[in-house]
């Protein structure tokens, strides 16, 4: 039994560690998309492809529909991670580089362990610390050179990147009830059709939709493909992780996502590639290893203390 549970760990572990590294490789197809569509009208499209592609399966679970008591609180989270997180987030690449924002949304798994610990969530370790501090600097590391080159005001830009980390951070927290009771396919399909919902209507609001009339057929593919791989999957294996292991193992998988998204500029885009890169990469892979081990190498910790609530 307990052989089993830490299967289920570290399947959670792998989950947190494979969404995280799609999320890097969808950096590619929105930056693709940036000048064709407004940040706004790219979120709705991405959220709401996923959703639709999800609902299905959503349907499908038996246990999967919600309660009415419990709508309040997924629409808070919906709205908290799929409507503000990814306007902070957008927001942010405005004033800083995207190496400076790669670093300020590796405060995830700091801030969520944080919040985890003072909502009674998650043990705070000496270990687990230093697994997501070993991560954290291997972010630094990999995005080295490029830090040095900062903007006039990158300032505003880092301070938005923690604000979205920290909507990330509650986000994993409070979500491991309602995603223990719906499972991870409703709870991932609900929240990004509240996100979409939210985003489209803003979107219409501001005169957005329209842009898409003129795009083209490579266009079309990239909103695709963050529909099906940056949308769908990327979240369903993120709400996946959340009901399998505890919301710090979860949260230091976002490290991956500005190394993985570097190392892909170096192949795909002719970036050059550093040995920081390679170091930082090695660094991220031991902070995680660290944070979710015991010194004998098992995995510690499966349990969470209490139960979270959600907002609402």
């Amino acid at each position: 039994m307990a052989e089993a549970g830490q299967a289920m760990e570290w399947l959670g572990v792998l989950a947190a560690v494979l969404s995280s590294g799609l999320g890097g490789t969808s950096v590619g197809a929105t930056r693709y998309l940036a000048e064709a569509l407004d940040p706004l009208t790219l979120g709705a499209l991405r959220f709401g492809i996923g959703a639709l592609l999800l609902l299905p399966l959503a349907l499908r679970v038996p246990a999967g529909r919600p309660q009415p008591g419990e709508w309040p609180g997924l629409i808070g989270l919906g709205l908290l991670f799929f409507g503000l997180f990814p306007i902070l987030f957008n927001a942010s690449l405005i004033f800083t580089t995207a190496a400076r924002g790669g670093l300020a949304l590796s405060t995830v798994p700091l801030l969520t362990m944080l919040a985890a610990a003072l909502l009674g969530v998650e043990r705070l370790t000496l270990r687990k610390s230093l697994g997501v501090l070993v991560a954290r600097a291997g972010v630094a590391a990999a995005l080295l050179l490029s830090l040095a080159k900062a903007p006039e005001g990158a300032w505003r830009g880092d301070l938005l990147m923690v604000a979205a980390a920290g909507c990330m951070a509650l986000y994993n927290v409070w979500s491991r009830r309602l995603v223990r009771r719906l499972g991870a396919v409703p709870f991932a399909t609900f929240g990004m059709a509240v996100g979409a919902l939210c985003l489209g209507t803003v979107a219409v609001a501001t005169g957005g939709l329209p842009s898409l009339a003129r795009l083209e057929t490579a266009q079309w593919a990239a909103v695709l493909y963050l529909g099906v791989f940056g949308g769908a999957l990327t979240f369903w294996l993120w709400a996946f992780a959340l009901l399998r292991t505890t919301p710090t193992r979860v949260a230091i998988s976002v490290t991956v996502n500005p190394v993985l998204a570097a190392l892909i500029g170096a192949l795909l885009l002719g970036e050059p590639l550093h040995w920081s890169l390679v170091i930082g990469l090695a660094m991220v892979a031991s902070g995680i290893w660290l944070s979710a081990t015991s010194p004998d190498g098992r995995l510690v910790g499966t349990l969470p203390v209490v139960t979270g609530r959600p907002p609402g």
